[in-house]
């Protein structure tokens, strides 16, 4: 997940905020109409381009993109979906991070966009959250005017065409669509470039490279519906372990024709002692 804090933030009440806030009334680098909080003021970037104000301070935190920014993006998490035989599953923690500090460590990372089709939440909050509840509307609007439920590969598309609309304006996202429709079971990855990928098994966050080593080890598509749950819930798990910004709940979906279904909301502290009396069991044998 993400979050960033910017020095004004941090300095407001202090001597350094007044005198700011002095200097920008005597230069009228904010407009009373512009001031953040008041009431009847849409908050905006006070420039000429805001897309290009985005692109330069609130790019993401990797490689390049930082370069000489005051603010920038902390985001950590972990997601996973992988089709097999019976299905799908859906297999997300539950930590928010902003930089080292823990924000929250319930966060529901699965959004229930209909009864067949789910989305996963990786990079901003507020952006995963805003935009996969506008596709559950523009989903529902397709079943109103077209009298069937949305395809998962319409459906994607759909938040593909939103992303690429809003390319280059900041937006953090990095979000799996799956679910069942007329075709069976389909998974598809779509981030905040607009790209959209259709593939069997996707992990995305900062804990991802820790799950992808489990997922790759023991995936096989003719998994048991037990086994499927017990990878999904192992992988989440190691990647808790070893990355700071993944943690909390496991949350597990399992998607049949029938619909999604939640199987558990595990503390991954309980599946930690889980796995060491399990290791400490096999090492004895």
């Amino acid at each position: 997940m993400m979050a960033s804090i910017g020095s004004d933030i941090l300095d407001i009440g202090t001597r350094r905020s007044a005198h700011q806030q002095d200097q920008d009334n005597t230069h009228g680098i904010v407009p009373t109409c512009m001031r953040l909080g008041e009431p009847g003021a849409f908050d905006l970037p006070n420039v000429a381009d805001p897309a290009a104000f985005c692109r330069s301070n609130f790019a993401s935190a990797s490689g390049n993109k930082d370069s000489g920014q005051e603010i920038k993006f902390a985001k950590g998490t972990t997601t996973l979906a992988f089709k097999f035989n019976e299905g799908i599953i859906v297999s997300v923690d539950s930590r928010s991070t902003m930089g080292a500090y823990i924000a929250s460590g319930t966060v529901k990372k699965v959004i229930e966009i209909n009864p067949f089709l789910l989305g996963t939440m990786a990079g901003g909050a507020a952006d995963c959250s805003f935009w996969e509840r506008n596709l559950g509307m523009q989903c529902r609007l397709y079943e109103l005017r077209n009298k069937k439920r949305i395809s998962v590969a319409a459906a994607s598309k759909l938040l593909a065409n939103t992303m690429n609309s809003y390319r280059g304006y900041g937006l953090s996202m990095g979000t799996m669509v799956t679910g069942w429709d007329e075709t069976g079971p389909q998974l598809y990855y779509v981030d905040n470039d607009g790209t959209r990928l259709h593939g069997n098994l996707f992990s995305v966050g900062s804990g991802s490279t820790y799950a992808y080593g489990i997922l790759d080890t023991f995936y096989r598509p003719d998994l048991t519906v037990e086994e499927a749950i017990d990878l999904g819930k192992r992988a989440i798990y190691h990647a808790t372990h070893r990355d700071a910004y993944s943690g909390g709940i496991n949350n597990l979906y399992h998607v049949t024709k029938d619909g999604w279904k939640q199987i558990h909301a595990i503390d991954v502290n309980d599946m930690h002692y889980e796995y060491v009396e399990e290791k400490k069991n096999a090492m004895q044998d």
